[in-house]
């Protein structure tokens, strides 16, 4: 087989392993990493052994696929230099800063015909493996992605950064179309906002309540799904999952209590999660998400497969990731004027409700490049 040329553009805190992975994958041909840093380009393109560029679009004539990990307000431009071209991308997550930009990527693909997939890592994670094993039609869907400040990706909010992902991972469930969306947040250490709580109501009547905070404490990345089917409670961090599911008699209205003391909770609760409910604890276990998911891609991108996650898909995710950002911009917080920037809105006043202070950290030249790396 002739081997896949790929480039990868952007080799900052996630490209890099981009660049890892796919220059270990077989029958690809890693051509170069292009970087605006030539030292960082030339330092991974020396551990990976390829070579550097410091101008992505010395690739464009040189590479069948590339992967784009730049700044999110980056994508449309970088991303669709490859796809006016006809050359299949893979993009990290969101597809873009912007709804108008997304649909403008989704569209030169769809024109050109090129493979589009969007980052969506998720779908990759082993614990999700436990909904095709314990099949749920999901009916109440939370969602929780806490995260710490990590002064990266701060060209975007929390919505577009981390939510992104629950948002993705709902659409994937629910097929219904989304009935109605209402939303609040809170700016802590930028222009945009940190912390989000949003509820997302569906056509069939399902309804999902995610919250996305990179200004927790502690992190966080877990989902629970309720369904007529059962109960399925996934942490991607750890990569494992809790399954409960009704016996039939319970399913059947019946409730079985003969012989159990009411009197005594700790027999109450080992007859319903034990008889009445079949409570299953699963540890996953699997290969490097990424990994999966770049290998997805490349198959993708030699016409043998369909993107797990396409272009199309990621759209549907911006497109309610836009819907909450003009939820909390509509939000009034004490009969105050709405006040939350929004990247299909960047002209409206930078900030939600605010902590106490107006809190801004003093600008070097290492933050300037620090907000390049993904």
């Amino acid at each position: 087989m002739k081997p896949l040329r790929v480039g990868v553009v952007g080799v900052g805190h996630l490209g890099q392993h981009h660049a890892r992975i796919l220059a270990s994958l077989p029958n690809v041909e890693l051509v170069a990493v292009a970087d605006a840093r030539p030292e960082q380009a030339q330092a991974v393109a020396a551990k990976v052994g390829t070579r550097a560029v410091a101008d992505y679009r010395e690739l464009l004539h040189q590479v069948d696929a590339v992967s784009v990990a730049v700044p999110t307000v980056l994508h449309r431009e970088v991303a669709g230099a490859f796809l006016s071209r006809g050359i299949a991308a893979m993009v990290e997550k969101p597809l873009a800063g912007s709804l108008a930009e997304a649909e403008q990527l989704v569209a030169l693909a769809r024109s050109t015909g090129a493979v589009l997939q969007v980052g969506h890592i998720e779908r990759f994670n082993p614990a999700l493996s436990v909904l095709q094993e314990s099949p749920i039609r999901p009916k109440y869907l939370t969602a929780e992605r806490l995260s710490i400040y990590t002064f990266r990706s701060t060209d975007i909010g929390v919505v577009f950064d981390l939510m992104i992902h629950d948002i993705d991972l709902v659409l994937s469930m629910v097929s219904a179309p989304v009935w109605s969306v209402s939303a609040v947040g809170v700016s802590l250490f930028g222009d945009h906002e940190d912390v989000a709580d949003a509820r997302i109501e569906f056509e069939d009547g399902a309804v999902a309540h995610l919250i996305a905070s990179r200004a927790s404490y502690a992190a966080t990345r877990k989902m629970r799904v309720w369904g007529a089917e059962g109960y399925v409670s996934l942490d991607f961090a750890a990569k494992q999952a809790t399954v409960v599911k009704p016996s039939d008699a319970f399913l059947a209205g019946e409730l079985d209590l003969e012989g159990v003391d009411l009197s005594q909770a700790a027999q109450i609760k080992e007859h319903l999660f034990g008889k009445v409910l079949r409570v299953d604890q699963v540890q996953t276990a699997g290969r490097e998400p990424l990994a999966l998911e770049l290998e997805d891609f490349v198959s993708a991108a030699r016409g043998e497969s369909r993107p797990r996650v396409s272009g199309e898909d990621a759209l549907r995710a911006v497109r309610v990731a836009d819907q909450i950002l003009r939820s909390l911009e509509a939000h009034h917080w004490d009969g105050e004027s709405p006040r939350v920037a929004s990247p299909s809105h960047p002209a409206a006043t930078p900030s939600v409700l605010r902590g106490p202070h107006a809190w801004r950290r003093r600008k070097t030249e290492a933050d300037a490049h620090a907000s390049l790396d993904r």
